[in-house]
């Protein structure tokens, strides 16, 4: 008969003791700067002209599919996005939760920066409030995580 494997209950799963070679908050920051790029990089490559798909016909997959494929920036944003998820497993492993994930809402404000440079969208006062709120949560939130 096989072994079975039990996952231990929450309270006895041992905080990671080794202290990191990194700040996992600045890991986060980092994540929130791949996020960015690969939304960018997502939304360059979803401009790309891709051949029509019907569902109907199996043979208008190839071109589509080699389409997609050949769509660099497309591809590239999907990467940023693994390894983001990478790091941000890293920064999970040594840090709070509770601090973290409130970090990664910065991604927010550097995907909206960043349409205003390369999409040409226009700042408004609800988008910059938005991008206000977003800053002084993340402020009042690592604050509150240093007392």
């Amino acid at each position: 008969m096989g072994s079975s494997t039990t996952v231990p209950p929450l309270a006895e799963i041992p905080e990671n003791p080794a202290r990191p070679a990194f700040n996992p908050a600045w890991l986060v920051v980092i994540c929130t700067l791949f996020a960015a790029a690969a939304q960018v990089l997502l939304k360059f490559g979803a401009l790309h002209p891709l051949p029509p798909v019907h569902l109907s016909d199996s043979a208008s997959l190839t071109p589509f599919l080699s389409a997609l494929l050949s769509d660099w920036p497309l591809l590239f944003g999907y990467s940023l996005h693994a390894c983001n998820a990478m790091l941000l497993i890293l920064a999970l492993r040594h840090g709070h939760l509770s601090l973290l994930y409130p970090l990664y809402a910065l991604s927010y404000v550097w995907v909206d920066l960043l349409s205003l440079h390369y999409f040409g969208e226009h700042m408004n006062i609800w988008r910059g409030a938005g991008i206000a709120l977003i800053i002084g949560g993340v402020a009042m939130l690592g604050k509150a995580s240093a007392e």
